[in-house]
């Protein structure tokens, strides 16, 4: 990429109110292709509500958010994003491969991934018709993770992703988080410290409010 293009994901003057009060922002940050932005901060700092402003589940009090360079629109969000929240977002009453499947035909997949490779990857190949009703939280976590790598987004915005997570797990998701900066991706990860920070080209963005 050359120096004069856009960066992925650019948020000017982004605010976000609850009950009057100022959750963060205003706050102005990029993010470049190949490139992680770990978001810290305590709890009550506002790192759920912004990936959930990004993600366009929630709506910003002021600010501007671009992708690639042109103002963001809920069609390009869906093309552009893929979010990893606390909630693994799965169908419970489908086993893990049926979920990944159903996902994959809603919302499109890599060229060179399926769900029987996704579930290998995370270390599910096992469990693949195990109802996810019957999963551990970690387990859950895989699925959600494999969700995540079939994903055609370039951008993902990761909450938390080494929660419920064993030492294994979160290097699964280093190597996930470098094979997608590899690519040409870009990652948003918050976390409470940089203990678990992804060993990748990373610039960190502070939030400050405490609870």
């Amino acid at each position: 990429m050359s120096d004069s293009a856009p960066s992925l994901l650019a948020a000017r003057g982004l605010c976000f109110m609850r009950d009057a009060q100022p959750v963060f922002g205003p706050l102005d940050f990029q993010v470049a292709h190949g490139e992680a932005l770990l978001v810290q901060g305590g709890n009550g700092a506002g790192k759920t509500t912004l990936l959930r402003v990004l993600a366009g589940l929630l709506e910003a009090d002021a600010g501007t958010v671009d992708i690639a360079g042109a103002p963001v629109a809920r069609a390009m969000r869906a093309g552009a994003m893929a979010y990893l929240g606390h909630l693994p977002g799965l169908k419970a009453d489908l086993d893990a491969f049926e979920n990944l499947d159903f996902l994959a035909r809603l919302q499109g997949a890599r060229a060179t991934q399926d769900a029987t490779r996704a579930l290998a990857l995370v270390g599910l190949a096992a469990h693949a018709h195990l109802p996810v009703r019957q999963m551990s939280a970690g387990q859950k976590k895989r699925l959600s993770l494999a969700r995540l790598w079939m994903s055609p987004a370039p951008l993902w915005l990761l909450d938390e992703p080494y929660a419920n997570l064993d030492l294994q797990g979160i290097e699964l998701v280093n190597r996930m988080v470098r094979a997608q900066l590899e690519d040409g991706g870009a990652a948003l990860v918050t976390t409470h410290g940089a203990y678990a920070a992804p060993p990748v080209r990373t610039r960190e963005l502070l939030l400050g409010r405490a609870a």
